[in-house]
């Protein structure tokens, strides 16, 4: 894996002294900070963690400097802008275009793409990745950054999206093929589907993606919403025979990974997933 663990050799706390972590996000959800809190308490270390309501992404990373914060998770619609007011960035961020992560190294911000080892640890509890023939549904920033981490692991990515040229243009980034969205989930020749796109959350369009007649036996699907956990597309792949993995197994990992940037502790995932399942109901 490329880049994503150099910051943690460095930090050490000071005993006796709380460390700071959060999130910045125009509107804070409290998923982030269950699964922190959580596994800051099993490993009894002392550091807490504040989902901050941010409206000026560049005071806020002064902030972060000045107050000494150690990792701020960072949400849409800051993951590009918060790159130029950055110190370094790890390489696969820099390939993606977007950072979901910082962390504060005795001042000095290194910034961080989490999204696509969750994506692609999810994808990796299941089936190996490399040579798997993968179905992107999508085109935007959430699927630019799990189509990097398939490329990262050796799939070969089929990028398809309603407007074509955005699929091309991400295809070409990562060395992959485009599709038009219509009708290529229905072809056989995919050992994996991955929906990267908003269709299936409650407040957007909860139905699935891709018709159920696409889904069969033997093919791995995941989907990256996980408001609900279990979308349309979860519970028909189920039904249809093929391997389900809900959008909360990414959203852990990608926590994980965040865990261990700010601490440089290994982090107890069992109690994170625990703490993610009692936010998310």
């Amino acid at each position: 894996m490329h880049g994503c663990t150099s910051s943690t050799a460095s930090f050490s706390q000071d005993l006796g002294r709380l460390t700071l972590c959060g999130s910045m996000s125009r509107h804070p959800v409290s998923t982030g900070a269950a699964m922190h809190l959580a596994g800051y308490r099993a490993l009894g270390i002392e550091f807490t963690y504040i989902p901050f309501a941010v409206t000026d992404v560049e005071g806020a990373t002064r902030g972060m400097r000045a107050l000494g914060i150690r990792g701020l998770g960072v949400s849409m619609p800051y993951k590009q802008a918060v790159i130029p007011l950055l110190d370094e960035i790890d390489p696969v961020a820099a390939r993606i275009g977007a950072v979901n992560t910082i962390v504060n190294d005795d001042g000095r911000l290194r910034g961080y793409n989490t999204d696509w080892i969750g994506a692609v640890r999810a994808l990796e509890e299941v089936t190996p990745l490399g040579g798997a023939r993968v179905l992107l549904l999508g085109a935007g920033g959430a699927a630019r950054a799990v189509a990097f981490g398939l490329a990262e692991r050796g799939a070969r990515v089929t990028v398809a999206n309603r407007d074509l040229e955005k699929a091309r243009q991400l295809a070409a980034a990562v060395g992959g093929a485009a599709a038009p969205l219509d009708g290529e989930a229905l072809s056989p020749d995919h050992d994996v589907l991955v929906n990267a796109t908003s269709r299936g959350m409650a407040e957007v369009d909860p139905r699935s993606p891709v018709p159920e007649e696409a889904l069969r036996e033997g093919l791995l699907v995941m989907d990256i919403v996980y408001k609900p956990m279990i979308t349309e597309l979860v519970e028909a792949a189920r039904r249809r025979g093929a391997t389900a993995v809900h959008g909360g197994r990414m959203l852990l990992h990608q926590a994980a990974e965040q865990f261990r940037l700010y601490t440089g502790r290994e982090p107890p995932l069992d109690v994170m997933d625990e703490a993610l399942r009692a936010q998310l109901g």
